[in-house]
C-alpha cells in the first residue's frame, strides 16, 4: 500500500508528525517496535500539563488518539532497510513486508551508552540519571554525584550543583586543569579521584557509591553524561549526513527538519541536542507540517 508518508519510530516526535499528517488529510504509516529510550522512568517531568506523568501511558494515549484517525496506521515492527524508488522510498520491515510512500520521517530515537559499573543498569531512570532538568527538582536539597564520562562531565557537575551539593566522581579519570578546578570549587562541587567499584541502593533509599580504596559515599541521586548512539543505520543507508554531536551522532536537518536528502526528514533525539520530551515533540510537529506542505506544495 503507498501512503503519503512514512514515519520510523512512534515515540514522542513520531507521534506528533503523524499526527499533523493525518489531520492534513493524509495518509501516514508509523513503524514502531515499542522501545522508546524512557522506558526505564515511571515519571516524565517539564512537559506542559502532564508534569509528573507516566511516560508510556503519554504514548499509549498519544497512539491511541492517531489510531482514531483514518489517514493513520500502526505498524508494530522494526524497520529494517529504506531505499529510494520512484517518486519516493521504500521501507522494509523484519517481517519481510515493504512499504511505500511519497516522504519518510527518520524518528527511531537513540539509545544511551552506559558505563560498566556493577549496580548503574539496575538504576537508570530511577536514581542514576542524565537531564537534571527531567529529574533533578525530586531530588534537590540531597547529596547528588556526577560520574565522570567524558571532559564536560566537571561542566556537567558545575550545573547539579543548582539542585544540591554535589561531588564529581572521576572514576580514575585525570584530575581536572587548574582553572576547571577553581570552578568546580567555585560552584561547591567535590571532587572525589578513586575509581567507583559498584553501586548498592535500594528504592527510595540514598545511592552506596563504593569507591576501589574500601570507602564510600551516599548520594540521592547520580548523574551521568551517557554516549549515545543511533538505533537505526537507516539514515546512513538513505545517503543523509550524520554529524558528531555532544554526545553521540546527530542526523543533520534544516529548520523544517530536513534532512541532506530531499523527501527525508528527522525528528527529536536523532536530530538534535540536548534532549526533552518536549524538544522531541515540537520537531515531530515541525517535521509533519513540512512534510505536509511538501505534499501540497512540492
Amino acid at each position: 500500500m503507498r501512503h503519503d508518508a512514512i514515519i520510523v519510530g512512534g515515540s514522542f516526535a513520531g507521534l506528533s508528525a503523524a499526527t499533523y499528517i493525518a489531520r492534513g488529510r493524509r495518509r501516514v504509516a508509523v513503524i514502531d517496535a515499542g522501545s522508546a529510550r524512557n522506558r526505564f522512568a515511571a515519571h516524565s517531568h517539564g512537559f506542559l500539563a502532564q508534569d509528573g506523568a507516566d511516560p508510556q501511558a503519554i504514548l499509549s494515549t498519544g497512539r491511541r488518539q492517531l489510531a482514531g484517525y483514518a489517514e493513520a496506521s500502526l505498524i508494530k515492527a522494526t524497520a529494517m532497510d529504506a531505499r529510494a524508488i520512484d517518486g519516493g522510498f521504500a521501507v522494509v520491515l523484519d517481517n519481510g513486508d515493504t512499504l511505500e510512500a511519497t516522504k519518510i520521517v527518520l524518528a527511531f530515537g537513540v539509545s544511551d551508552t552506559l558505563p560498566d559499573v556493577p549496580g548503574l543498569r539496575s538504576r537508570w531512570g530511577r536514581d542514576v540519571l542524565h537531564c537534571p532538568y527531567c529529574h533533578g527538582y525530586e531530588f534537590a536539597g540531597r547529596s547528588l554525584g556526577v560520574l565522570h564520562t567524558a571532559p564536560h562531565s566537571a561542566h556537567q557537575a558545575m550545573l547539579i550543583a543548582e539542585w544540591g551539593r554535589t561531588t564529581l566522581f572521576l572514576d580514575g579519570a585525570d584530575m581536572p586543569d587548574a582553572s576547571t578546578c577553581e570552578a568546580l570549587g567555585g560552584r561547591g562541587v567535590t571532587i572525589e579521584a578513586s575509581p567507583v567499584r559498584s553501586l548498592v541502593g535500594c528504592d527510595g533509599r540514598p545511592l552506596d557509591v563504593l569507591l576501589e580504596d574500601g570507602r564510600s559515599a551516599l548520594v540521592g541521586a547520580l548523574f551521568i553524561a551517557a554516549p549515545t548512539r543511533l538505533n537505526s543505520d537507516l539514515a546512513e543507508r538513505l545517503g543523509c549526513a550524520v554529524d558528531d554531536g555532544p554526545l553521540g551522532p546527530i542526523i543533520r536537518t534544516d529548520a523544517e527538519k530536513m534532512t541532506t536528502v530531499p523527501g527525508v526528514y528527522a525528528a527529536g533525539d536523532v536530530a538534535r541536542a540536548p534532549h526533552t520530551v518536549t524538544w522531541a515533540a515540537s520537531d515531530g510537529v515541525t517535521a509533519g507540517l513540512s512534510v505536509h506542505r511538501t505534499l501540497v506544495f512540492g
